[in-house]
């Protein structure tokens, strides 16, 4: 049935106290009327305007709503567009008013006040809800009457014509109303009798739908009582037809059992003489089978056992309270897909149904409790007539239809506690597994689950399970490859398995080389409805303006995460501030926290975020962001640099005067430095590789890092960064950055004891400082000269280059730079043989060192002194040093350097006749090598074990360590050009 022009709803319009309000008509095309007129509503996008507004109508609707109901991307002056729609609308529906009293303003918004029944879809649902009272009542003609007049409502496709995502999300709402409500109607026409009257509606419905089997139910009863049989036996056949051919499944079990009754002409399905009443105590409306709501669990389910037999445990009814379990986590790790399998798993325990729901809280627009209850309400059993109109007084008479049943009721992707808080059973028989982006924090839950990515392994079987078994055996490195390159999240590892299993000639090295470009890898990501970056999407379009930049930004930065300081600087906003919006994106599965204060994001997430980047900030502003990060880890590193080097020049020379943070004593310092310098590097590196990055500015800092050489602290990506930036800046012509890399690069070198190329690296050094007028960067390349120069040059040329830093340190007039030089020269005495030099050398830039308060020169100073009291034979005193030094830089926190100290002890104590204090001190040395990386800290440990085990007489095991030693030594020779 359909009507036309003026709603039916207007009548009731006529009997109103003010006849010249506007009526408004949403069941087909957008209309308006007043009395007899029609308006003029203007274009189908202004008319979208006031279909939000009226199907909202008495609440306020912000203006961020309307943009989002609008547009699926708002243009820049959207919200002008809107306030010229509100300003024409109001000349429409109150023409001869000053101050608007329909379509007024209200905060941030706007409210549409329109007096019952002035919207046909109220007059709709009215009617629907009189007809179900009736029903229930036992009085199914006027039922019938009620709903043949509702359906009469209608003019065609709801809200026709009309754009945008909200009126899209609403036509489909409005359109399920509308056959529930034809279906309603034409049932109670078949209760009355009326069976041959609806065969021409049923006949069209079902051409209009004909996958809808309810509707060919009713038809093929119709057909059977008005005795055409044959007819009601082939719309069945129609049936099983359709659904073969567009869905590859058979009718379902009513349509069936249907069937099989016309087939033997059951009684059971002749007309009723008499409209059924309710029967005594039963719930109106009630089903003969529980509800099974479930979808379908997936064949190939893969992982996570442990956490599946976790919640196995967790959910079982009548316990002490009812079980609510909460699943939270970033979009595509898998929590549908984990809580449908769960709930499958414990199904058995809950007899009484199951009840399922997508709650669409990822959506733009999430679904209303109090309709999510109509439905649930109905499923129970409860008739339309009996379902009130309030979410207060739906939940309590779903809590009420739920005492004393076992129920498990499924809420997936709930937006927050608001949402979920109505649907929740009142008594501990039932059990609710809630699955959210966001965390949820607010709701009590009797377990929560944050979800991660699977594991590697996890992560392959299920590539395995998809692409198939003997695919994956054959090229297991890239198996391994691939489910990394998805980040291990389910919904990518799932997503490039279906291509591969559509492709079966392409191998999976194929799919990995497809997937190494961080810009393609997305769009790589996607296969038929399967797409994370469409996933990734749902949640960045909940956020407001600010936060959606704050995703953005922070991804910026290379490395494992930025802290909340780093943060503040990306989004030039205070520390509070950004560590505020940093937070709402944790607690929306779009950042984690592994601890407070820090934020990293899932490796895809950040692409995408950095997609957004390019696509609304562009590369000006992405510039722009790392260069302020890199100005602020140069002013924190200088800074560290003062506290723990005091008084060396090169803080002061790449930042003289910003005041970076304070710092509480060395000890503070170098536990900040430690936590961040992964990420510092990271992003040292990422500018560096800008052609149009701040490439200087990346040279100073490069310069300031050089103090992770001084505690052992990750030299090899030190090393790696400033031969980058040191071959960078030659390209470019930037002699002065140029040599301050090359002076981070020689020490860097000589750390990792490749002597030939350090020595090359300080003589372009001392060439490039003189020819820059740098001369804070000759004393150290100097005497890295000299260092280096052992054995390879004449003894007397390498203590004429030691002089010549002495005097160059001297003519710097910097006490710091002059001790560390001849704590250095010290070292050169050592190499040398001169182990009286090498003493008093240590002992004076000791003293120097510790009245300028710098730790680190103390303990270099100890170590030195300590190797030329060894080579002097005072075994025991060196051993006090080492000691000394151990203490020192347990004081400090810093593990790097201590395995060349123990080292250094386990010689001394096996030379001064204590074999077994060696090997303890070996031990340690070893565990801690292996710990901090560098291969000839790990070859000198097993060395100076495997000669204190001899001594002990454990000689099988102190010839292994040696042997091993060996090896690694030779390993070190081939790689370190001499």
């Amino acid at each position: 049935m359909s009507g036309a022009g003026k709603p039916r709803g207007a009548s009731a319009a006529e009997d109103a106290e003010d006849a010249e309000v506007p009526h408004l008509c949403l069941l087909g095309a957008v209309q308006g009327w007043r009395g007899e007129t029609e308006l003029d509503l203007g274009s189908p996008q202004q008319r979208a305007l006031l279909a939000a507004l009226a199907l909202r109508a008495r609440r306020i609707v912000s203006v961020d709503e309307l943009l989002d109901a609008l547009w699926e991307d708002p243009p820049a002056r959207a919200a002008t567009v809107v306030r010229t729609y509100v300003s024409r609308l109001r000349r429409v529906l109150e023409p001869d008013r000053a101050r608007p009293a329909v379509l007024v303003s209200s905060g941030s918004g706007y409210v549409l006040r329109l007096p019952d029944p002035s919207l046909d879809t109220e007059v709709f649902e009215e009617l629907v809800a009189s007809a179900g009272r009736a029903r229930a009542a036992g009085d199914t003609a006027t039922a019938a009457g009620l709903l043949r007049e509702a359906c009469g409502l209608w003019s065609g496709e709801p809200l026709a014509g009309l754009p945008g995502p909200f009126a899209q999300a609403h036509r489909a709402r409005l359109t399920e109303r509308r056959l529930n409500a034809v279906r309603a109607w034409l049932e109670a026409e078949l209760e009355t009798g009326r069976h041959a009257e609806v065969i021409g509606e049923l006949t069209m419905w079902v051409n209009q739908h004909p996958l809808l089997e309810p509707m060919r139910e009713l038809l093929m009863l119709a057909l059977y009582r008005s005795g055409r049989q044959a007819e009601a036996l082939g719309v069945f056949a129609d049936a099983r037809r359709a659904l073969l051919e567009q869905l590859g499944i058979d009718p379902g079990p009513r349509l069936r059992e249907l069937h099989q009754g016309i087939l033997r002409n059951d009684p059971g399905l002749a007309a009723p003489s008499a409209p059924p009443a309710p029967a005594p105590g039963a719930p109106a409306g009630s089903v003969p089978f529980p509800p099974a709501q479930l979808p379908a669990d997936i064949a190939d389910y893969t992982g996570r056992e442990e956490l599946v037999a976790t919640l196995r445990a967790e959910l079982v009814p009548d316990g002490p309270a009812m079980p609510v379990v909460g699943i939270s986590g970033m979009g595509g790790v898998g929590k549908s897909t984990l809580a449908v399998h769960v709930a499958h798993v414990v199904r058995d325990r809950f007899p009484d149904g199951q009840l399922h729901v997508d709650l669409r809280g990822a959506g733009r627009f999430p679904a209303d409790p109090g309709e999510v209850l109509s439905a649930f309400l109905r499923a129970l059993g409860v008739a339309d007539a009996a379902v009130p109109r309030g979410t207060a007084e739906r939940a309590a008479l779903f809590r009420s239809r739920l005492a004393g049943l076992r129920v498990l009721i499924l809420l997936d992707d709930a937006r927050d506690p608001a949402q979920v808080g109505p649907l929740l059973p009142g008594n501990r028989s039932c059990a609710v597994l809630v699955t959210s982006r966001a965390w949820l924090a607010e709701m009590p839950m009797s377990r929560r689950v944050g979800l991660e990515p699977l594991a590697a392994e996890e992560s392959v079987r299920l590539l395995a399970a998809i692409a198939g078994e003997p695919r994956v055996a054959a090229e297991p490195d890239a198996a391994h490859r691939m489910a990394e390159a998805c980040g291990f999240l389910p919904l990518a590892v799932r997503t490039a398995a279906s291509r591969l299993a559509a492709r079966p000639n392409w191998r999976l090295s194929h799919m990995v080389e497809r997937l190494a470009s961080e810009r393609r890898r997305l769009a790589e990501l996607e296969s038929g409805e399967l797409a994370v970056a469409a996933s990734f999407r749902l949640s960045y379009d909940q956020l407001d303006r600010e936060t959606a930049r704050a995703f953005r930004l922070l991804s910026l930065p290379d490395g494992p995460g930025v802290s909340s300081a780093a943060a503040g600087v990306l989004l030039a906003l205070p520390e509070e501030e950004a560590e505020r919006l940093a937070e709402s994106l944790a607690d929306l599965g779009l950042l984690s926290c592994p601890y407070p204060g820090r934020y990293q994001y899932h490796d895809l997430l950040r692409l995408f975020a950095r997609q957004l980047v390019r696509e609304e900030d562009g590369a000006v502003a992405e510039r722009a962001a790392v260069e302020r990060l890199l100005r602020h880890y140069l002013v924190t590193v200088a800074s560290l640099y003062r506290v723990v080097r005091p008084g060396y020049p090169f803080a002061d020379l790449v930042a003289p005067e910003a005041a970076g943070p304070a710092f509480d004593g060395p000890a503070e310092a170098l536990r900040r430095l430690r936590g961040e310098i992964t990420t510092v590097l990271a992003v040292a590196g990422q500018a560096g590789r800008d052609p149009d990055g701040p490439l200087a500015l990346v040279a100073d800092l490069t310069l300031v890092l050089i103090q992770l050489i001084d505690l052992g602290m990750a030299v090899p990506d030190l090393c790696d960064l400033a031969g980058r930036v040191a071959d960078a800046a030659r390209a470019a012509a930037l002699p002065r950055s140029e040599a301050r890399a090359r002076y981070t690069l020689l020490w860097a070198l000589r750390e990792m004891r490749r002597t030939r190329r350090a020595r090359t690296e300080a003589a372009r050094v001392i060439a490039l400082g003189r020819r820059t007028g740098q001369t804070a960067l000759l004393p150290g390349a100097l005497i890295a000269l000299a260092l280096t120069g052992v054995g390879h040059h004449a003894d007397d040329e390498v203590a004429a280059w030691c002089d010549e830093a002495l005097d160059r340190a001297a003519g710097l007039g910097n006490r710091s730079s002059h001790a560390f030089v001849e704590g250095m020269a010290a070292l050169a005495d050592v190499d040398l043989g001169r182990y009286g030099s090498a003493r008093s050398r240590a002992e004076r830039a000791l003293a120097a060192f510790r009245e300028l308060g710098d730790f680190v020169g103390q303990v270099h100073m100890l170590y030195a002194r300590a190797t030329a009291l060894h080579g002097l034979g005072e075994f025991d005193a060196a051993c006090e040093d080492y000691r000394s030094c151990l203490a020192a830089l347990r004081a400090l926190g810093s593990r790097d350097r201590m395995p060349g100290v123990l080292v250094g002890l386990a010689e001394s104590c096996r030379a001064a006749g204590h074999p077994a204090r060696a090997q303890e001190a070996a031990e340690e040395a070893l565990v801690i090598a292996e710990r901090v990386g560098l291969e000839h800290r790990r070859a000198n440990a097993l060395a100076a074990l495997g000669h204190a085990l001899c001594d002990l007489g454990q000689h099988d095991r102190g010839r292994a360590c040696l042997a091993e030693a060996g090896t690694a030594f030779a390993r070190l020779a081939a790689s370190t050009e001499g």
